[in-house]
C-alpha cells in the first residue's frame, strides 16, 4: 500500500528564494493523519528556513516559522496550499 504523489512543485526565484510542495494522498487515513494525507511544504532563502508545514510521523499537523515551531489545522487538501502560498507572501512580500 504506497502513498500517491498528488502535488508536487519545486520553484526557483531570482532573490534566491527556493519553494519547495509535495503532497502525498495516502492508501487509507490513520489515527495520526485521518485527513489522509503525507506533506512537506518548504520555503526559504539562502539555506534558511522561512515557513515549512509538515507533518512528519509523531509530530501531526504542524508550521515551523523559522525554528519556531506551532500546531496547524488541517481542513482540506485546498486550504493547506493556500494556507502555505498566504504564509510565503506575508513573509516574504514576494507572491510566488
Amino acid at each position: 500500500m504506497d502513498a500517491t504523489l498528488v502535488y508536487a512543485k519545486k520553484d526557483k526565484y531570482p532573490s534566491g528564494l527556493i519553494i519547495e510542495a509535495v503532497i502525498w494522498q495516502l492508501p487509507k487515513p490513520s489515527l495520526e493523519r485521518p485527513h489522509g494525507f503525507k506533506y512537506r511544504l518548504y520555503c526559504g532563502r539562502n539555506g534558511d528556513c522561512i515557513v515549512r508545514y509538515d507533518n512528519e510521523s509523531g509530530k501531526g499537523d504542524h508550521i515551523h516559522y523559522g525554528s519556531r515551531e506551532q500546531p496547524y489545522h488541517f481542513s482540506s487538501f485546498g486550504q493547506l496550499v493556500q494556507d502555505f502560498y498566504a504564509d510565503i507572501e506575508r513573509l516574504t512580500g514576494e507572491k510566488p
